[in-house]
Order: C-alpha cells, then sequence, then structure tokens
C-alpha cells in the first residue's frame, strides 16, 4: 500500500498517480451526493410500489441524509486514526454493496433501513477525500483539486433529481424506481478499481475517538430532525415541541462535552480559526435552502401541476447547466472570494422570481416561467459553491484536515436534512410561495455569515 511520504508536501516530489486517484475521490464524492437528492423525484414512484404512509416520502431522503450528517465527524476521525485510504476504500465497499440492497428492498420500513445503511457508510467515504487530496497534490494544483469538490457536489446534489427521475422514467428491465439504487453499482466498482492508485494519509499525531460524544451528536440530532419530518409547522403538537427541546438540550451537552473531554471530535484549534465558525453556518443554511427547494418543486410538479416523473426531473436541468456553467467559470477565475455575494444575489433573484411564478401561477398548470428562475439558482449556486469550499479549507493544517472535512460535511448534511423537512412540511401544509419564502430567508442568513468567513 503507498503510503505519504516523511517530508513536507512543499517538498515532495508530485504524487504520480494524483490524477485517476483524483478522479476515483470525485466520483465517490459524486456518487454519496447524488443518492442524498437521486430519490426526491423517484419518491412517489416508490410509495406507490410499496405502499406505507405518506411520510415515508421524505424519509426516503432523511433516512440517508440523517445518519450521513450524525457520522461525518466520527467518519473523519476514524481515518485520521486508521488511514483515509483504508477507511474510503471500506466506505465505498459498504456503500455499494447497501445500494445493491436498496434496490431489491420489498418494502418501505427495509428500504429506509438500508438507506440508513448507505448514509452511515457515505459518512465513512466524504471526510477522507479532502486530507487524500491534501496528501497528493500541491502548490496551485492543490488548490485547483480542492475547488473541484465545490463543482461536484453541487452538481450531483441538482443531477441526482434528474437521474431519479430519467432512470425511473425508464423502467429498464422493468427495475422502475430500484434503478436509481442500481445506478451505484458500476460506479462504486469503478471506484474501487482505481483506489490502489490512491496514496495512503493519516493524521501526524493518531487522536482518540469520542463515542460518547458522538452518541450525543446522533441523539440531539435525530431529535431535532425527526418532529419536523410530515409535521405542520404551524401547529406542532406538544409531543414535538418536547422532542425539540430535548434534542437541543442534549446538543447542549454534546457542545460542553467537546469543550471539557480529552479527545473532542472537533479540533478545538478549528474554533479559533476566524473564518471556520461562520462556515459551518453558511453551510448549514446553503444546503438547507437548495436541497428543500429541490423537494417542493419535484413536489409541487408532481402532486399539483400533474408532471410525470421524467417531466419533474428534466425541470430541474436548467439549474444543472447553470450550475455547471458557473462552477466552470468560477474555477478558471480561481474560485475567489467575491464569487460568494455574487453567487448569492443571482440566487436571491431567481428565489424570487421562482416565488412570483408559484403565486400567479395556476396550480394545476406547468409552471413554464419557473425554467429560467431555476436557471438563475444554478447559476449562483456554481458561482458561490466553488469559492466557499476554497476559503474554508485551504487555511486548515494537517492535524484538522479530518475533523474539519467532517464538520463541514455534517452541517451540509444536517442543512440538507433540515430543508427537507422545513421547506417540505411548508409546501405540504401551506404552499410553494411560501417555501419559496423561507428560502429567500435562508439565504440573506447564509449572505450575512459568508461575510464574516
Amino acid at each position: 500500500m503507498t503510503t505519504a511520504p516523511a517530508q513536507s508536501p512543499a517538498a515532495a516530489a508530485p504524487y504520480p498517480w494524483r490524477r485517476p486517484a483524483l478522479v476515483a475521490l470525485l466520483l465517490a464524492e459524486a456518487m454519496n451526493l447524488l443518492d442524498a437528492t437521486i430519490v426526491q423525484v423517484a419518491a412517489p414512484a416508490v410509495h406507490a410500489d410499496l405502499g406505507g404512509p405518506v411520510s415515508d416520502v421524505q424519509w426516503f431522503s432523511t433516512a440517508y441524509t440523517l445518519p450521513f450528517a450524525v457520522l461525518l465527524i466520527t467518519g473523519g476521525r476514524l481515518g485520521d486514526i486508521a488511514g483515509r485510504r483504508r477507511l474510503f476504500v471500506l466506505g465505498v465497499t459498504l456503500f455499494t454493496a447497501a445500494s445493491a440492497a436498496c434496490a431489491l428492498a420489498p418494502s418501505p420500513a427495509l428500504l429506509i433501513a438500508f438507506r440508513a445503511v448507505q448514509g452511515a457508510a457515505a459518512a465513512v467515504i466524504i471526510p477522507q477525500t479532502i486530507g487524500l487530496i491534501k496528501a497528493m497534490f500541491t502548490g496551485d494544483e492543490m488548490s485547483r483539486a480542492l475547488g473541484s469538490i465545490g463543482p461536484v457536489m453541487g452538481l450531483a446534489a441538482v443531477s441526482g433529481p434528474i437521474l431519479g427521475g430519467v432512470l425511473t422514467h425508464a423502467d429498464l428491465l422493468g427495475s422502475s424506481w430500484r434503478a436509481a439504487f442500481l445506478v451505484n453499482v458500476p460506479v462504486g466498482l469503478t471506484v474501487l478499481a482505481l483506489s490502489p492508485r490512491i496514496l495512503e494519509d493519516r493524521a501526524p499525531h493518531r487522536p482518540a475517538l469520542d463515542w460518547p460524544g458522538t452518541a450525543l451528536a446522533a441523539a440531539g440530532t435525530g431529535l431535532l430532525v425527526h418532529p419536523l419530518i410530515g409535521a405542520n409547522l404551524a401547529e406542532l403538537p406538544p409531543r414535538n415541541w418536547a422532542l425539540l427541546a430535548a434534542g437541543l438540550l442534549i446538543l447542549a451537552a454534546f457542545a460542553v462535552r467537546q469543550r471539557r473531554t480529552k479527545a473532542p471530535l472537533l479540533e478545538p484549534t478549528l474554533l479559533t480559526h476566524r473564518g471556520f465558525p461562520p462556515a459551518l453556518a453558511t453551510s448549514t443554511a446553503f444546503f438547507a435552502m437548495t436541497n428543500g427547494l429541490l423537494t417542493v418543486v419535484v413536489l409541487q410538479l408532481q402532486l399539483q401541476s400533474g408532471a410525470g416523473v421524467l417531466t419533474a426531473g428534466l425541470s430541474l436541468t436548467p439549474w444543472s447547466v447553470g450550475l455547471a456553467v458557473a462552477s466552470w467559470l468560477s474555477g478558471r477565475r480561481g474560485a475567489r472570494r467575491r464569487m460568494m455575494p455574487y453567487g448569492l444575489a443571482l440566487v436571491l433573484l431567481g428565489l424570487t422570481a421562482a416565488t412570483a411564478v408559484y403565486a400567479t401561477t395556476a396550480p394545476t398548470r406547468y409552471p413554464w416561467p419557473l425554467v429560467p428562475a431555476l436557471a438563475l439558482v444554478g447559476l449562483g449556486a456554481g458561482l458561490f459553491t466553488p469559492a466557499f469550499f476554497t476559503m474554508a479549507l485551504q487555511p486548515l493544517r494537517p492535524q484538522e484536515v479530518g475533523s474539519a472535512a467532517g464538520a463541514l460535511n455534517a452541517v451540509q448534511q444536517l442543512g440538507a436534512t433540515l430543508g427537507v423537512a422545513v421547506l417540505g412540511s411548508t409546501y405540504l401544509d401551506g404552499s410553494a410561495e411560501a417555501a419559496c419564502a423561507v428560502a429567500v430567508a435562508l439565504t440573506a442568513l447564509c449572505w450575512a455569515t459568508s461575510r464574516r468567513m
């Protein structure tokens, strides 16, 4: 097994297999983040086939993103301890097997369980990427490699519903929605075939693992999200409020433990970085907005406008194209800090237009003016994400990489989970324009926090 050399990155010769290794890492990133959204369009077809309560439609996504969010920091720590390449390969193997199990699931309960296994495997894979890139690249090449993560993440998140719609509609060999999970199997096998080219790497000082802290984070996050799924946010029952309060208390206990334990999940020095805490808040708000909005658009098209699964998926193409073009332009200009406010301004413009479209178009008609509005949101997200991840990750020291990668991805997935729960429930209990108003508020919060990075 190839191991990182002892000399400093600046003095080391370029790692010869770094480009095929980067392909493997980015494929794994795309595969994992694609699965966070690929079920959004296919979910109604899954529900029609397997049955169960309507709230399962939200759980098909949340069962994946919740363990993904909760275990990401622990996954980063495990990479620091046991080796990032080793954990990466283990996670990809488990993820590929769980994807096949999802495709064969005979009931909604088993599908939700296998989705949770997928999420846990993703939490092992994703935190290793940044550390492995830093081990194999130096100088400007490292900046470009790190800058490629944001566009890949954004494109994967937005392309998921499109791919889910296309595969479900194609009904290959009668597979229907099951093809949305089977597609992971050849991708996972390709990543495993390329993985021997990845350089092994681990933290210079072996950290300990805080299992009680992990349990507190899991319990607190679960109690915070569970009461919001399928609930009427305007009329939450006392039991749901009690669960939310319990979740907040447990997360407060987690924060206290992180300050006092000798083996915190988060490196204490991360919180002293001027820009890292605002980066966590920005990631939470931004991905809550994007994932929540995707859910609202897909649900409105299928439940009210009468669009089929293919039409609903393809309706997101302008978003994906806009994101791809803007990400490429942002990358060519070095993903500079000033791209972030420009990107958020375009997102706000697109959200304002989408709100107007929903307010003026009959719910049963296809909202054609939504197409350019989604293109604007995609362009804005494409300008924002490469600059955001570059600014958030570049200053980190080797000892901070695993913990920081886990934390940043954890709040991203937590934001996605909360976005699906809050915006989805706002739409189901209110209207699409009300959900868009929540998305506007989240984008404004993102603007405020990103200015402090």
